[in-house]
């Protein structure tokens, strides 16, 4: 299947870590961007982390510092490593990405990992 599948979410306490994973199918060929967005009941969806191709990163202000986005192209899959967590980053986190699959190219949202952080 085309939509890739995130995992890793859960519930943490203040200040703990957790690390989501997203891998993609091993069909989808010649990813560009991989990243990571997240929406809070009532709130807009929001870019947390990108990675390019190329490993060029770029990260939200409120996660810079906290979080660290990475990729390996070996396995399809990009990875958040999220730390000192607050009450602000629950959220549902979801996985994106743009690449071929089966000679079409596509923006590729996965099905979301909800993230609860405790006070």
């Amino acid at each position: 299947q085309a939509q890739p599948v995130e995992s890793g979410g859960g519930l943490v306490q203040a200040g703990g870590s957790l690390r989501l994973s997203c891998a993609a199918s091993g069909s989808m060929r010649s990813i560009r961007a991989m990243g990571w967005y997240r929406q809070a009941p009532g709130n807009q969806r929001e870019l947390v982390a990108v990675i390019t191709s190329g490993g060029s990163t770029n990260y939200a202000d409120s996660v810079k510092g906290r979080f660290t986005i990475s990729r390996d192209n070996s396995r399809n899959t990009v990875y958040l490593q999220m730390n000192s967590l607050k009450s602000e980053d629950t959220a549902v986190y979801y996985c994106n990405l743009d690449g071929v699959y089966h000679d079409t190219w596509g923006v590729y949202w996965g099905q979301g990992t909800q993230v609860t952080v405790s006070s």
